[in-house]
């Protein structure tokens, strides 16, 4: 089942949820501050250790001062109109993502709308790419959650799913 919902992506009760992050780690605004604040110092120990993650890739940590007991940590793609490459990198961001999922027996997960903050992917497309992925992975998760910034972005992923 793939949900959209508009909520606090670090108060959810799943088994894992997925970060926009940057390629060092390091915490920085919207979701992945926002993560970092929620988890605690302990979660910036854990990534530091990591040594960073490449555009489009994952890793994973513990969540440890969130709900969920594993934090996905993946980097989005920079939109630079389209011609780079992006929709390759994001659509990996996905599928990576629902892999090392899958590896750590996570059975309910959390995602972010991908570079469509700051990284400023065209909210429409980006949308397309994540569910295109998200429905490959659907059999094999109880529950997607698909959580939204705003009423406009839940209401776009919700168009899309039907």
């Amino acid at each position: 089942m793939i949900q959209v919902v508009r909520e606090d992506i670090t108060r959810l009760h799943v088994d894992a949820i997925v970060n926009a992050a940057n390629s060092r780690l390091s915490g920085g605004g919207g979701v992945d501050g926002a993560i970092h604040r929620a988890a605690g110092p302990r979660l910036a120990a854990a990534c530091g250790q990591l040594g960073g993650c490449p555009t489009g890739q994952a890793v994973i940590t513990g969540g440890f001062d969130l709900p969920a007991r594993w934090v996905i940590h993946t980097v989005g793609p920079v939109w630079t109109g389209g011609q780079a490459g992006e929709a390759d990198l994001l659509a990996s961001c996905y599928c990576t993502s629902c892999q090392l999922a899958l590896a750590h027996d996570v059975r309910t997960i959390a995602f972010p709308a991908i570079s469509t903050g700051v990284y400023g992917y065209p909210k429409a497309e980006a949308a397309r790419i994540a569910l295109n992925c998200l429905r490959d992975y659907q059999p094999k998760f109880e529950r997607i959650v698909i959580c939204c910034f705003s009423d406009a972005d839940r209401d776009l992923y919700e168009s899309l799913l039907d």
